[in-house]
């Protein structure tokens, strides 16, 4: 999907399980752009992903949202809390929800792990990757202008 798709597309309404007080949700992200990223803890091309966004939030600050979903079972949450830490992850992490978990949660089918999505600022997808690591300057030629 390219960013001139947008206006087609309605706002993504989603909530997801932050592992600390900051929201990973719909209604927390709208106003700003945003890059959310479906990653599981076991692979590599998600980790490799996870470097990227760590590396962009740096420069970017607050003008853009980050957040992480770690495709993980609840049971699963000092996992991810570990993974978060060892990556030095600045921004929100979350766990999701059941329905995503099964490919059927609010951005559809985010299995096929990473799945990078970009969001405007009133949370419609402009950009998304699935199965392998969007590069920064993709990501912010989608950005670009939002």
């Amino acid at each position: 999907m390219g960013a001139s798709s947008a206006e087609f597309h309605p706002p993504v309404d989603f909530e997801f399980d932050s592992l600390d007080d900051r929201p990973v949700s719909s209604e927390g992200t709208r106003g700003g752009v945003t890059v959310l990223a479906f990653v599981t803890t076991g692979s590599l091309k998600a980790q490799a992903q996870v470097d990227f966004l760590v590396a962009m939030a740096k420069h970017d600050g607050d003008r853009v949202h980050y957040a992480l979903v770690a495709l993980e079972e609840r049971q699963n949450r000092e996992l991810v809390e570990l993974y978060k830490k060892t990556l030095a992850v600045p921004f929100p992490v979350a766990l999701a929800d059941a329905a995503s978990l099964r490919g059927a949660g609010p951005f559809g089918d985010v299995t096929g792990v990473p799945v990078t999505v970009v969001l405007d600022r009133i949370g419609r997808v402009v950009l998304r990757i699935d199965g392998r690591v969007a590069k920064s300057e993709e990501l912010r030629a989608a950005m670009r202008g939002l």
